[in-house]
């Protein structure tokens, strides 16, 4: 068994009264976000499935929108991953029903929130963009005001337009003098700088 790397783990634990606190471990969460419709040679594709694998890899868990394109190819790379165990992909559907998830989904949450299902998926640890059109816009806009970390690869579509770039001139993390959209060329850039952020981006929002 291969030990978990720390950046894809949070867990408080401690001493009280003489006595060991149990450690409670959860695995960080990272959406993968990104063009909803795609044919299957299109290159966003295979960056998808290998941003998914590599996010398992690192001890992560992935979030998406649950339907096809970038959503379905990521969880696809993730069951790919030697790490794979059941309940590493999630998906966070906008309609009712939730047989309408990609097959690679483990948990299939079907909301029925339409387009505010994006505000879920925006909160988790950490998010990675692929391309994509407006609804990638609004899950970018919601996790940039929700405080997380978001890592853009430069392919066509809104990741490539936002990276390396700010949203607007909030303070989002006092201690992170760098704060922007950061911008990654490939799939191993991407999922090693979301590990590497996600500790630093602690502070979640609390009101608009």
């Amino acid at each position: 068994m291969h030990p978990q790397p720390r950046n894809c783990r949070s867990g408080v634990g401690g001493w009280e009264g003489g006595s060991t606190v149990s450690t409670t471990v959860r695995r960080l969460l990272v959406a993968v976000i990104g063009d909803s419709n795609l044919g299957q040679n299109d290159p966003k594709i295979e960056l998808a499935r290998d941003v998914g694998r590599l996010l398992v890899d690192s001890g992560c868990r992935v979030v998406t929108g649950g339907l096809g394109g970038v959503m379905a190819a990521a969880m696809d790379g993730a069951r790919t991953s030697a790490r794979y165990a059941d309940g590493d992909t999630i998906a966070i559907l906008p309609g009712h029903d939730p047989n309408e998830a990609s097959s690679s989904a483990d948990i299939v949450l079907a909301t029925g929130m339409n387009l505010a299902r994006n505000l879920i998926v925006a909160n988790s640890d950490g998010v990675i963009a692929i391309g994509g059109g407006a609804g990638t816009l609004s899950e970018i806009a919601l996790a940039w005001q929700m405080r997380r970390p978001v890592v853009a690869l430069a392919v066509d579509g809104w990741s490539k337009k936002l990276g390396a770039s700010r949203i607007d001139g909030r303070v989002r993390q006092p201690d992170v003098e760098d704060d922007q959209v950061h911008s990654a060329s490939t799939p191993a850039d991407a999922v090693r700088m979301i590990a590497e952020l996600m500790p630093r981006y602690p502070k979640r929002m609390r009101h608009v």
